[in-house]
């Protein structure tokens, strides 16, 4: 097949949902600002700066809340965070189909490659700090030609990119939602990947 295949990380690939309550509790209690690391967790998928607007964080503390999140990110968030199921052989199944892999994420990069490594995903490029339709750019310029994700931004970006869009119902979106958002395919889990991956590369998947 020789094709690229993109996916997302956060309750895609990854579920690091314990240590993102802890690090968002820490956070907030650091800060005095009353941040919900449950909510937090359960609604993965924007970027950070706007998760902290939506808890009606003053604009000018943002950027300090971020890089302190980000500081203390790999103590508390990695050694906390596990492989959702089949996200190892659905990596393995685009190695035998002899694509490269690719993974785009809205996380700070440097946080993500301490997933990825700690995990031991093969991974052939990382791109971190995209999210939605900006994910778009990584995809294209990688030719990406599968881009799977959980959040109904991870459709947008796909199609901007025009690669087929695969939702996994894994994070905090529904199949409909993921549907409406432009998912080509939905999955209940990575689990099911390999097998629509072979169909895919016969030319009769979804």
């Amino acid at each position: 097949m020789g094709i690229c295949i993109g996916f997302d990380l956060d309750m895609t690939l990854i579920d690091p949902r314990p240590g993102m309550i802890a690090a968002m509790e820490q956070l907030a209690e650091e800060s005095g600002f009353a941040l919900d690391g449950e909510y937090f967790a359960a609604h993965l998928g924007p970027p950070l700066d706007h998760v902290l607007r939506g808890f009606e964080t003053p604009e000018e503390r943002i950027p300090g809340l971020v890089a302190r999140f980000r500081e203390i990110y790999p103590d508390i968030v990695v050694p906390r965070t596990t492989a959702l199921p089949g996200a190892a052989a659905a990596l393995d199944a685009v190695r035998d189909e002899g694509g490269t892999i690719l993974v785009v994420t809205g996380k700070y990069e440097p946080n993500a490659a301490l997933h990825v490594k700690s995990l031991d995903f093969a991974v052939d490029t990382l791109v971190g700090d995209l999210w939605a339709t900006g994910k778009a750019a990584a995809l294209k310029e990688h030719g990406a030609v599968v881009y799977v994700g959980d959040y109904t931004g991870d459709m947008e970006g796909a199609r901007a990119a025009d690669a087929h869009a695969v939702g996994v119902v894994t994070g905090p979106c529904t199949r409909e939602q993921l549907v409406e958002a432009g998912a080509h395919v939905v999955l209940d889990s990575l689990a099911e990947f390999p097998a629509w991956l072979a169909a895919f590369s016969r030319g009769d998947a979804p």
